[in-house]
């Protein structure tokens, strides 16, 4: 018994060492193959450090800066879009933050539909707008004119404003602002025109039914417009956008998005 258990003994500090020499192995191949010690980031946010030098490097315009639930990271909005970056500004990423904490949400979102909702506060009044007259909702569209979607979303506009949504329109020339001989585009023209109409609302039917559009030009922010549309992900007309910043993209049957605004 007793040459049992010296045997079991000697097998376990065996296996031990073994163990041991392992894990030291371990530590010197992970050290071996680690890169250079990287800076410590600031332990905490320099909103104004970090604008200046995304504005410096990379030319960009920046609106707002702001920490983010991930250490070390900041969410920067800029005129090109949102952008993740480190608190010293030496590195910078674009694409999707989730957090999984408790239930799974898409924080980039979140910040874009505040800046959607910010957006259309600042160009509410110059919008193309059709009332509800029992208006129970109000979307926000980005429209062109020659969009074959965005023509049947205002063929069935009274049906809309029938089942009490308000529809305004944002301008969003598909083909941009200029040509790439650095022309205003038609499409640009053609919206500016609408926009500058002494009755906007009979120009935009008259447009979408395919009439010709009187040339006209003023002083309104059609690029503006577009650009906003850029800067939070339109990449297509029409794209709606609903009272909290959420955004649908595409066209949506008067019923549909109803049911859309209703399970919100």
């Amino acid at each position: 018994m007793f040459k049992k258990l010296i045997s079991g003994a000697t097998l376990a500090i065996f296996a031990y060492s073994a163990s041991v020499a392992a894990e030291k192995s371990q530590d010197l191949l992970t050290s071996a193959v680690q890169p250079a010690a990287v800076a410590a980031q600031p332990a905490s946010l320099d909103a104004k450090a970090l604008k200046a030098k995304f504005t410096q490097k990379l030319g960009l315009e920046v609106e707002t800066v702001a920490a983010t639930p991930l250490a070390g990271i900041a969410e920067v909005v800029t005129n090109q879009g949102l952008f993740y970056a480190s608190y010293d500004g030496a590195y910078l990423f674009q694409g999707k933050l989730y957090s999984i904490a408790n239930e799974p949400k898409d924080l980039t979102e979140a910040s874009m539909a505040k800046v959607r909702v910010a957006g259309m506060n600042k160009f509410a009044n110059d919008m193309i707008v059709y009332p509800a007259k029992n208006e129970k909702h109000v979307v926000t569209v980005f429209t062109d004119i020659t969009c074959g979607y965005c023509r049947k979303l205002h063929e069935q506009m009274d049906e809309y404003n029938d089942i009490g949504i308000t529809v305004r329109y944002l301008a969003y020339p598909r083909a941009g602002i200029v040509d790439r001989n650095g022309n205003p585009t038609r499409g640009f023209q053609d919206l500016r025109s609408v926009w500058c109409s002494e009755d906007p609302n009979t120009a935009m039917n008259k447009a979408k039914a395919g009439s010709g559009v009187t040339h006209r030009i003023c002083d309104k922010p059609i690029e503006e417009e577009f650009d906003f549309g850029r800067r939070v992900g339109v990449n297509g007309t029409p794209a709606i956008m609903l009272a909290d910043g959420t955004m649908l993209p595409g066209y949506r049957q008067p019923k549909d998005l109803l049911q859309v605004l209703e399970s919100l």
